[in-house]
Parts: C-alpha cells; structure tokens; sequence
C-alpha cells in the first residue's frame, strides 16, 4: 500500500498532528516535534506524548508511516567546533523526543561545510555525528534527506548518501529520504517515465533501495540542476506528473511514508486525491 500524507501543522501540541493528517486523508504524515526554527523547546509532556499515540493508533498511523524531521538549525557537517557541539546535541534531543513518541525514524538534512572544508571532512563529520547520536539513543534511524544542493548544502548527488551511509556503523539505523524537488534541481531528471526510470535505477546502482525509508513528494519551480529549493504545488512546476504517477506505480515505493511539503496547505486533500487516482 502506498502511504501518502503531508507534512502537517503540530500547533497546540505534537498530538494535534495525527488529527490534522486524518482531516486531509492521508495515510501518513510528517510533523517538527519543535519549532524548527529555534535551538531548544520544552521536553515533551507526558500528556502531550500519550495524547499522540493514542491519536495515532486511533487513526491507523503506525511509526513506520510517519516522518519526523528535526530542526532546520542543525548541520551535523560543521565546520567549527562549537557549531558542531551544539548541533549534535540538538540533535540527539531530536532523537530523545522521537523515541518518546514511539517512533522509530528522524529524517533530517546532511549538513554543510560553509566553505571551511572540504567535502570528503564535511562526509566524514556527518557520518561520525550520526554515530555519536546512535550511541546516545536507540532505536531511531537516521534518515538523511537529499537536498537541492544550494549554498554549501552537502547530500545533493547520490554519491554523497553512499558515502555517508558507507562511515555510519549500524547500518540498520540509517536511511535516506528522497524528495523530488531537490532531486530534480539537483541534477537528476524527473520529467518523463524514461527519466524517471534511469534515475531509480542511479540510485539503486549508488545507494541502494533497501535504505529508502521516506519520501517528499513535491514539484520543482527551478529548471533542471538549478541547485534552488523552491517547491511547487503538483502539477504546476517544472516536473508535471510523471514522475508522480511512476512512484505510485512502483511497488519499490510500498510502506514507507511519502509527504506533501508543497507551499499550498489548501490543496493538500485534493492532492491526495491526485495522487490516489494515479494508481
């Protein structure tokens, strides 16, 4: 079964989440356990936490179809001491609140050398980071996200990935999330099943597909290999439907969660309908 949701709003608490994927239909979901955008929260209440999975089991979401993404501050690549220190700690934090939800995957973007250091040291430094954080917490597996490759942002090219995954030492506790904006301005065709087609097989050749334990399902508003994260709704980017319709066609793509981060929360439910009707 294709597990299909958004990433859905947590305001008023994390356990609103689950709600607000039911309420649109999915049938997975993603959700920031925090704000994204500031280094430290609250810990999680236990009410909050036992809220949660109660909405979550009543709803059907199991921790294999839903997504947590960490906080957009953390580069576990950094160049600087002190930057690094206080990344890996927010992100074994990540880790603690995930575990206490009861679920079992943190998808997260690599990380960035910001012009310090070469990408082989930044690889290096990401890998040892994820190891550190399986030493602090178990039972979470590391999701990377591919990136659109802006900036210095590493984990654009499939190769990246592998060489991540290659230095990280429980292989059984690490992953990749693809999103198709970011593989499509990264360099990577999406535009036609022949496209589409090669690329899978690119990334199976690399990485591997066992390692694929989510996606984001999004349109592109750059051109191909533009290296700009910029998400359209689907169907009205650069992408068009293709690639869309070959993912929900392609048993390789079963049982995992696979989320909206498109810009218009209003169509969500309607682009759930899309992509159900794609089968």
């Amino acid at each position: 079964m294709k597990r299909i949701g958004a990433h859905v709003s947590a305001a008023g608490g994390v356990e609103n989440a689950p709600l607000n994927a039911a309420a649109i239909g999915a049938t997975a979901f993603a959700v920031f356990t925090k704000n994204q955008r500031q280094w430290k929260a609250k810990p999680l209440t236990e009410q909050s936490i036992s809220a949660f999975r109660t909405n979550c089991e009543a709803h059907g979401f199991l921790p294999a179809h839903i997504l947590p993404h960490d906080s957009y501050l953390i580069n576990l690549g950094h160049p600087e001491a002190e930057g690094l220190a206080k990344s890996r700690e927010a992100f074994v934090d990540e880790m603690i609140r995930v575990r206490q939800l009861g679920l079992d995957r943190l998808n997260f973007h690599p990380g960035s050398h910001l012009k310090k250091q070469d990408e082989a040291t930044c690889i290096a430094r990401i890998a040892e980071s994820i190891n550190m954080a399986h030493q602090e917490v178990a039972g979470v597996c590391a999701v990377i996200e591919n990136t659109a490759g802006q900036g210095t942002n590493m984990g654009y090219r499939f190769e990246h990935l592998r060489d991540i995954i290659a230095q990280v030492e429980d292989k059984s506790r690490v992953g990749v999330c693809l999103d198709t904006c970011h593989t499509f301005t990264s360099g990577y065709d999406l535009r036609t099943v022949e496209a589409c087609n090669e690329t899978f097989a690119r990334f199976e050749a690399v990485v591997g597909f066992p390692y694929l334990k989510g996606m984001h399902l999004n349109d592109a508003k750059p051109e191909l290999g533009k290296r700009v994260d910029r998400h359209a709704s689907l169907g009205k980017g650069q992408l068009g439907m293709a690639v869309f319709r070959c993912v929900m066609n392609d048993p390789r793509f079963e049982e995992i969660p696979m989320v909206l981060e498109t810009p218009d929360s209003s169509l969500w439910e309607e682009e759930l309908v899309l992509l159900k009707s794609l089968c």
